[in-house]
């Protein structure tokens, strides 16, 4: 792989469910106004780094792969 993982399992787990969630309900509130997208993308955002358990926001602050 390119990348090395930088976040737990547990914490993986925890992005996916928020995510969803924050992308179910921008959605489901605000629709596809200006602000609803930007909130859907940020619960995109966290699904992605859960599944693949990287986050390039932690890696700049200098968090440590996890082994």
């Amino acid at each position: 792989m390119l990348y090395r993982k930088n976040i737990t399992r547990p914490e993986s787990l925890l992005r996916i469910v928020a995510g969803l969630a924050l992308l179910a309900a921008s959605l489901g509130w605000l629709g596809f106004t200006p602000l609803g997208l930007v909130l859907a993308a940020s619960g995109a955002t966290g699904i992605l780094t859960g599944v693949f358990g990287y986050c390039p926001a932690c890696a700049m602050v200098g968090r440590k792969p996890v082994e």
